[in-house]
């Protein structure tokens, strides 16, 4: 089965716990403080394996969880940093964030990389907090939380040369005629319900990758028929070969569908009308295809090669082929691959803008109680190793340095009321 869109969760490692510990050894007095810090979490990596085609392992597994860090140990020693969870994806894979409609990769490469989930660092042990004003701390750091995001995985097919055209055109069989791959065809509208990919050899020892992408009908760029499933499949390509039923055995004018399916490219993305075209002229074996050829022709005015051809006879084939090989010579390819000695793609690097977001919000609950949320505080919450009290009072410094306390007191927060944090509950003193 194709599978090329599934909606995934990942979830990065926690970091590992720092320790509160102290030397203790013999004929070593003072020993201090000597509690390590907690190893960080591990990364969720998409890691691309040019061996795959299909995204069909997120089909069953759409939850991926990394390991957390080991928590520090006594004697200084730092917890082991948990191993990155490397996720095998095919080239052409792009990933989105659901909730903000980020790109946050685009995958294109062999084992090229992308952290989709950053690992949390780990707590720091009591070591790091030692000053000479208190050279024996009683306090250490939770793990920070892994970052976790549920994300869009969508696969755009790395072919040189797309097949498109209506349904029943004739392109499973001509993708079936010029290459080994074994499409399914039938005289049935939309036979082809997901992209077919065959590797095409020329006779002057040429090749390319052609695919065979489902069937085009009106509305396509809006949903409708296959809509996206075909329209996400042509970005990738960097030749359109369009195949045309110049008999027109389905009562349409061929003119007409190659007008019809290029307005639905230029719907889609304005960019794909600029890839260079060749149209292939199909089923010129049948009754009025040469009339129609002719009036097809005049009416496109030279504007993009035509090739009559025959995929049930294989007249004509030949000469598209090599037209399709001396097009593809002519376009480099947008990334090259280092390991074939081209000089690499160069990288780049996108800085955004984002927004900073409120270090807290207060609502109240229907009782009354007081509620504290956002994202920074809720960390700083979760960091907070609470059965240490040096500890619990650097939380209570770094929210009056927050401006947290000044805040209650505004919104008529008065001692004894109820202030909420996640699930727990604590009490405001004034």
């Amino acid at each position: 089965m194709f599978v090329d869109q599934v909606s995934v969760y990942v979830k990065a490692g926690d970091g590992g716990n720092g320790l509160v510990a102290y030397r203790r050894e013999k004929y070593v007095p003072k020993g201090g403080p000597a509690g390590g810090d907690g190893g960080n979490g591990a990364d969720v990596i998409f890691k691309v394996n040019e061996g795959l085609n299909t995204l069909m392992d997120f089909r069953y597994n759409r939850h991926f969880k990394g390991k957390r860090g080991e928590n520090g140990m006594s004697k200084n020693q730092h917890g082991k940093n948990a191993t990155p969870l490397v996720v095998p994806v095919p080239p052409g894979t792009t990933v989105t964030d659901e909730s903000t409609g980020e790109l946050i990769a685009d995958l294109t490469t062999h084992n090229q990389e992308a952290v989709i989930a950053k690992g949390g660092r780990g707590g720091r042990g009591n070591t790091r907090f030692a000053t000479p004003r208190n050279p024996a701390p009683d306090i250490a750091e939770n793990g920070e939380p892994g970052q976790e995001r549920q994300i869009k995985v969508e696969l755009k097919l790395i072919a040189d040369v797309g097949l498109i055209g209506f349904p029943s055109v004739g392109k499973s069989t001509f993708l079936s005629v010029v290459s080994a791959a074994r499409p399914k065809i039938a005289d049935y509208h939309f036979t082809t319900l997901a992209p077919n990919l065959g590797v095409v050899d020329t006779n002057d020892q040429r090749s390319f990758v052609m695919a065979d992408l489902p069937g085009l009908i009106e509305g396509a760029h809006e949903g409708v028929g296959l809509g996206y499933q075909f329209l996400r499949h042509v970005e990738r390509t960097r030749v359109l070969v369009h195949v045309i039923d110049m008999a027109a055995t389905e009562g349409r004018d061929p003119y007409e569908d190659f007008v019809k399916i290029n307005q639905e490219l230029e719907q889609y993305d304005p960019k794909l009308t600029k890839r260079p075209q060749l149209i292939a002229a199909n089923k010129m074996d049948m009754p009025g295809a040469e009339e129609n050829l002719e009036r097809f022709k005049q009416k496109l005015e030279d504007k993009f090669p035509v090739y009559g051809i025959s995929a049930l006879t294989k007249d004509g084939v030949r000469d598209i082929l090599f037209a399709i090989a001396d097009k593809l010579e002519e376009i480099p390819k947008e990334s090259m691959d280092e390991d074939d000695g081209a000089a690499p793609k160069e990288e780049k690097v996108i800085y955004r803008y984002h927004r900073e977001e409120d270090p807290f919000v207060i609502t109240r609950d229907d009782d009354g109680a007081y509620v504290l949320s956002g994202q920074k505080i809720e960390k700083l919450f979760k960091m907070t190793d609470f059965n240490h009290d040096q500890a619990v009072q650097r939380f209570a410094r770094q929210l009056r340095k927050m401006g947290v306390d000044d805040a209650l007191r505004k919104r008529g927060a008065e001692d004894g009321d109820t202030v909420r944090l996640l699930e727990f509950e604590f009490e405001f003193m004034d």
